[in-house]
C-alpha cells in the first residue's frame, strides 16, 4: 500500500467585501492523501511537500468577486488558496523536476500539493540554495525580488545621482528597492506606517531618510522636505493620496513604476480615491507604467546572478517577518492590510527535514 499523510487545507468560505477578516477563510482539518501521484494526474504534475508560505497584497483582489478582467484569476471560494511559497517534491512527472528537488513558485496552502499543469509552468528549481536561507526564495530570491529589479532597474533605468522615493519602503519589494537605488548611486527616501519601521529604513536598509506617512497631516508637504528639487523616480506600493502628493512633487522627465495600490485593495468602488493631479503627467512629461512580475520571469536567471553575490557578502540586508505553522496563514496574510507585518510576511508550515515525512 502507497504511503499517506495527512493533508490540512486553507481555503477561501466566501468572497470578501472590503477589508478581509480571519474568518473569510478556513482551516479544514487533514484528510489522507497519498505521497504518490496517482495515476489520473495529467502528464507534469508535480507532487510537493510544502515548507514556506508567502503572504502578497495581490492576494487580496483574488478573495473579491471578479467583477473584471484582471491579470490574475479570482479565488474559488471552497476551494484551496494559492500562492507563492517553496516546497520540496515527492514525485514528478514533469521531466524537468524530480523527487527531492526544491522548488519556489505557485502552490496551495496545505501541507501536500498537486501542481498541475500549466501552473507547474511557475515552479523552478532551486539551484544555489547553498549558504542562503530557503525562506529567501518566496521574498528577495522569489517574487518580490525580482519585482523589486525589475520595477527600479528595467522600468525606472536610474542614473547615479538622482532622487527616488519607495512607498511601503519596508515591505517585501519596498526594503529592496532602497537598497538597489543605494548601489546605484540614487538618493532615497522611504514612507513607512510606524516608527519601527522607519528606524529600519534608516538603520537597516541605508535609506537616506524616511518618515511615518500617518503622522504627515500633508502629504505633498512630506515630500517637498524631503525632495526639496523633486523626484526623478517613484516606486509605487500604495496608490491614493500619496500617489496624488507624488505627482505634484515629480521632476520633468520622472519616472514611475507603478508595482501595486494596496491603500486601494480593500474599498468597495465608490469609496476607492480618485487621482487628481494625473495633469501633471502631462505638463511634466511623466512616464508611469504598470508591470507584474510574470511577464518578466526571462531575467530570473540575469537578476538571481546579480543579486546573489550581494546577499552572500551582507551587502544586501532582508528582513522576514515568518508566522508558525499552517494554521497561523489567514492571520499573517489579514496582518499585511493592517500593518503588522514588520518586513516581508511569511508562513513557515515545515521544516525541510519533514519535507519528506
Amino acid at each position: 500500500m502507497a504511503a499517506t499523510a495527512t493533508n490540512r487545507r486553507v481555503i477561501l468560505k466566501d468572497y470578501v467585501e472590503g477589508y478581509p477578516r480571519e474568518e473569510h477563510m478556513e482551516l479544514l482539518p487533514g484528510a489522507e492523501v497519498p505521497l504518490r501521484l496517482a495515476g489520473d494526474k495529467p502528464p507534469g504534475s508535480v507532487l510537493v511537500r510544502n515548507l514556506y508560505l508567502s503572504c502578497d497584497p495581490y492576494m487580496r483582489p483574488k478573495m473579491s468577486r471578479p467583477l473584471r478582467e484582471s491579470y490574475t484569476a479570482a479565488f474559488v471560494p471552497g476551494s484551496v488558496i494559492t500562492g507563492y511559497g517553496v516546497a520540496r517534491v515527492l514525485d514528478s512527472s514533469d521531466p524537468r523536476l524530480a523527487p527531492g528537488d526544491l522548488v519556489w513558485g505557485i502552490t496551495g496552502w496545505e501541507d501536500y500539493s498537486v501542481v498541475r499543469p500549466p501552473t507547474t509552468a511557475f515552479l523552478a528549481k532551486i539551484s544555489h540554495h547553498g549558504g542562503v536561507p530557503l525562506s529567501y526564495y518566496t521574498g528577495i530570491l522569489g517574487m518580490p525580488g525580482l519585482t523589486a529589479y525589475v520595477g527600479f532597474h528595467e522600468i525606472c533605468a536610474p542614473k547615479a545621482g538622482e532622487a527616488v522615493f519607495v512607498s511601503a519602503a519596508s515591505g517585501a519589494v519596498g526594503q529592496l528597492v532602497g537598497q538597489f537605488a543605494r548601489l546605484a548611486g540614487c538618493r532615497v527616501v522611504g514612507s513607512a506606517g510606524s516608527a519601527e519601521k522607519v528606524e529600519l529604513l534608516r538603520t537597516r536598509f541605508g535609506f537616506h531618510d524616511a518618515f511615518n506617512y500617518k503622522e504627515e497631516p500633508d502629504l505633498a508637504a512630506a515630500l517637498r522636505r524631503c525632495f526639496p528639487e523633486g523626484i526623478d523616480i517613484y516606486f509605487e506600493n500604495v496608490g491614493g493620496a500619496m500617489l496624488d502628493a507624488v505627482l505634484l512633487n515629480m521632476r520633468a522627465h520622472g519616472r514611475i513604476a507603478v508595482c501595486g495600490l494596496i491603500s486601494q485593495y480593500n474599498l468597495k468602488d465608490g469609496e476607492k480615491d480618485a487621482v487628481r493631479n494625473l495633469s501633471a503627467v502631462v505638463a511634466k512629461r511623466l512616464r508611469l507604467q504598470g508591470f507584474i512580475e510574470p511577464d518578466h520571469k526571462h531575467l530570473y536567471p540575469k537578476y538571481e546572478a546579480w543579486v546573489l553575490p550581494y546577499i552572500r557578502d551582507g551587502t544586501l540586508a532582508y528582513v522576514e517577518d515568518v508566522a508558525e505553522g499552517l494554521e497561523s496563514a489567514p492571520r499573517a496574510l489579514i496582518g499585511l492590510f493592517h500593518g503588522r507585518n514588520v518586513g516581508k510576511q511569511l508562513v513557515r508550515v515545515a521544516d525541510d527535514a519533514e519535507a519528506g515525512a
